[in-house]
C-alpha cells in the first residue's frame, strides 16, 4: 500500500533519480564507513547508499515506515524524534568511529537539527543535507550579504559550509512550495574555543535587531557582561566576520 506523505512530519519524498544519483555521488559513501542518514523515508537515498555500505543506520519517526524499514536486515532503524538522538552515544555504539550523517531534513525542523547536531560536530566527519534553499543560502552567506545572520555565524564558527546544487519542486512527491538545496558541512578540526552558549546568546543580541546599529542591539548585553574593551559597535551585525565575532566572546571578562 503506498504511503501517504504526513504534513506533521513535513514529509516530502525525493523521487528524481538524476538529483539522487548526483547526491549520492557527492556523499561517496564507502564500506566500513559510519553512516547515519535521518529520516530515510521511502528509502529513496537509502538504497544506493546501502548498495555502496552494505549497512546503513536510519532515524525515522514515522512508526509506519520505521516498521518497513525493520524488515531490511542491513538497516540499523532508531525509531526516534531526531532532536532526541544522542549522536555521540550513537556514534559509540558503532564502534566509536566518526559519523557521516546524511538526509532530506524535515523543513519544519530544519535550524533545530542543525543546532542539535552542532553539539556534536567533534564525533561526526561530515553531513550532507537536502534544506530550504533560503536556509542553506543562510549558512554559506558572508558578512555583508542580507542573508548573514545567527545560523551562519554559529554554523561556520564550526563547519566548512558549501553549497553544492539546488533542487527544484518537481523532484518531490509531493513536490514542496520551495525550491530546496544540498549543502555539504565538514567540522572545522581545530575550532576556535568559546564558551558557546555564552557565544549562541552574543550572537543571538547582535543580530536581535538587525537594521540597528551594534550600540543598540549588542552594546547593552556587552555592558552586562563586564565588557570594557573597544570592539566597533558602530556596525550593523550582518558587517561582522565571525571571526571577529568569535574574538569578541573570548575577550569577554571571566564569569
Amino acid at each position: 500500500m503506498k504511503h501517504q506523505a504526513r504534513k506533521r512530519f513535513g514529509q516530502h519524498f525525493l523521487t528524481d533519480a538524476y538529483i539522487i544519483d548526483s547526491i549520492v555521488r557527492a556523499i561517496d559513501p564507502r564500506p566500513g564507513q559510519a553512516l547515519v542518514e535521518i529520516g530515510p523515508g521511502l528509502g529513496a537515498l537509502t538504497q544506493p547508499v546501502v548498495e555502496r555500505t552494505g549497512k546503513l543506520t536510519v532515524i525515522e519517526l514515522d512508526r509506519d515506515l520505521a516498521a518497513r524499514l525493520r524488515k531490511r536486515a542491513e538497516l540499523n532503524v532508531v525509531e526516534s524524534d531526531v532532536l532526541k538522538v544522542d549522536f555521540p552515544a550513537l556514534s559509540d555504539s558503532l564502534g566509536g568511529a566518526k559519523l557521516r550523517v546524511v538526509g532530506n531534513l524535515p523543513y519544519n525542523i530544519s535550524t533545530p537539527i542543525l543546532f542539535h547536531l552542532l553539539g556534536s560536530a567533534h564525533r561526526v566527519e561530515d553531513q550532507h543535507f537536502m534544506l530550504q534553499k533560503e536556509v542553506v543560502d543562510r549558512m554559506a552567506a558572508g558578512p555583508g550579504s542580507k542573508v548573514y545572520g545567527r545560523l551562519s555565524v554559529m554554523l561556520q564558527w564550526r563547519y566548512d559550509i558549501e553549497a553544492l546544487f539546488d533542487v527544484p519542486p518537481a523532484s518531490f512527491d509531493p513536490p514542496p512550495q520551495v525550491d530546496s538545496a544540498i549543502v555539504r558541512m565538514v567540522p572545522l578540526p581545530t575550532p576556535a574555543a568559546v564558551d558557546v552558549a555564552r557565544f549562541e546568546a552574543m550572537v543571538q543580541a547582535a543580530f536581535s535587531q538587525r537594521r540597528k546599529l551594534l550600540r543598540h542591539a549588542l552594546g547593552s548585553w556587552l555592558s552586562a557582561q563586564g565588557y570594557e574593551g573597544n570592539f566597533d559597535l558602530q556596525r550593523r551585525a550582518e558587517e561582522v566576520p565571525v571571526a571577529e565575532f568569535v574574538a569578541l566572546v573570548q575577550a569577554l571578562p571571566a564569569r
